[in-house]
């Protein structure tokens, strides 16, 4: 994402409460299982904001369980639920959170599938990020989860560090397009409607599954390196053409300076209506209208949310706190852009957001920033300026010979800050002890080196 300024599970001798696996999302996610793959069956109705699903989940169960908890918005209403193939004992469904009650006990280790249908009008969920999930267009829908708002349209464990592997089926009126991430698999059509199968085979967090649907028509971008697809309104192809004509270049810069692609393709969504920022999911990249005018004004956020596929969706932080392992590196790849592309270097943008942030508060720690501060531009510009200081510090071969290597090691998996500071320590003889002390966990700004 890019701002401008910007379980409860239990063992049987257990309690049913919840437990904040994360203090930034408190009331999301859920401990006990794994889930390996998730298996969604939406059809919507864009007229009546009407959503109709099926999922089904397969776990692993991480410890013995006769009780498990689902994220999902009680604007949706949930009509059946089965375990393994049985009905459950009970389940309810209250404050965002379906709790199952089993009619026996699952042990550690043991596979579990899961079938949840249910139905309603999908709603945005407010809270102190905004608002999150769900979100009807003018003539159409998209979904925009992060950090929790994945539950707002389909039961899942909606935390980060919770990657599967996806299907999506989506089923509209065929006047409209639906399209969500991975690869489109069939498309048929029915009285009306047509439904659209994409298969996501890469592990995914939650916040980064996504469905768009709108009056969209799709062409070909790029087939080399990586095949590149837009879906936008007709009405603006010609703007696309001039503001996104960059894109496949950005696309073989990051390829070689962060390593390959990680994903077997990239879609770019431009919606009819126009969006407050754009905002990333996996394999796919999502702006409005006003972000596609024929200025070419929006190129460092079309640079920002490719690199996210690197850096965020590729490479996750486990916990919230660790954002600036998505947005300082994202933010940085503008500065890269820039640098390769006859703009400003690195350097000279380093010395630009430096003296911004010196006439800023400097009440922020980079690796703990708070739930309110989680999108604050200081998060993205001091992140971005602690990765130039590495690159001032080591030099550019072994700077990018890490990225490179934090980019392909962790690849599909969580990260925490540590992971990060450990790996860079084999690519210097230097002590960074410093650099991390004084950039990821003081508040006072270091002087630029």
């Amino acid at each position: 994402m890019e701002l401008n300024s910007h379980h409860e599970t239990a063992t049987p001798s257990k309690p049913m409460t919840p437990n904040a696996i994360d203090p930034y999302i408190p009331g999301s996610g859920n401990t006990g299982y794994s889930v390996t793959h998730y298996d969604l069956d939406i059809t919507y109705r864009v007229a009546t904001n009407r959503l109709e699903g099926q999922a089904i989940i397969n776990a692993v169960c991480d410890e013995p369980l006769n009780r498990i908890a689902l994220d999902l918005s009680t604007a949706l209403k949930v009509g059946k639920v089965k375990v393994n193939g049985a009905g459950v004992a009970k389940f309810s469904h209250k404050e965002n959170k379906l709790r199952l009650k089993l009619q026996g006990s699952i042990g550690e280790g043991e596979r579990i599938r899961i079938e949840v249908k249910y139905a309603g009008r999908p709603q945005p969920v407010n809270n102190l990020f905004g608002s999150i999930g769900w979100e009807e267009l003018t003539e159409g829908a998209l979904t925009a989860n992060q950090p929790n708002g994945a539950s707002t349209w389909f039961p899942c464990n909606d935390h980060p560090s919770a990657k599967a592997s996806y299907r999506i089926a989506v089923t509209t009126e065929s006047v409209y397009r639906a399209l969500a991430n991975g690869t489109l698999q069939s498309t048929k059509s029915g009285p009306g409607t047509t439904t659209r199968v994409y298969d996501q085979p890469e592990p995914m967090s939650p916040y980064l599954a996504t469905i768009q649907i709108g009056h969209y028509a799709t062409h070909t971008v790029a087939t080399t390196p990586v095949p590149i697809t837009a879906a936008l309104p007709p009405r603006l192809r010609t703007n696309f053409d001039h503001d996104f004509a960059r894109q496949n270049r950005m696309m073989k810069l990051f390829s070689q300076l962060f390593g390959p692609y990680p994903f077997p393709s990239y879609t770019v969504v431009v919606t009819d209506d126009a969006l407050e920022i754009p905002l990333e999911a996996q394999c796919m990249s999502v702006f409005g209208a006003n972000h596609c005018d024929g200025t070419r004004h929006s190129e460092r956020l079309i640079a920002h949310e490719l690199a996210h596929q690197w850096f965020g969706n590729s490479v996750t932080a486990a916990q919230y706190r660790d954002i600036w392992l998505h947005e300082g590196f994202a933010c940085y790849a503008e500065w890269l852009w820039s640098e390769n592309s006859d703009g400003p270097a690195a350097k000279e943008w380093a010395e630009h957001y430096w003296l911004k942030l010196n006439r800023s508060s400097k009440d922020l720690i980079l690796t703990d920033p708070g739930p309110r501060n989680l999108f604050d531009d200081r998060v993205y510009k001091r992140g971005a300026l602690t990765l130039h200081s590495l690159r001032t510090r080591i030099g550019d071969d072994p700077f990018f010979s890490l990225l490179q290597d934090w980019t392909n090691r962790y690849r599909y998996s969580t990260v925490t800050t540590a992971d990060f500071t450990e790996l860079a320590t084999h690519y210097t003889a230097q002590p960074l002890d410093d650099l991390w002390s004084d950039w990821l966990r003081k508040k006072p700004l270091p002087d630029l080196p």
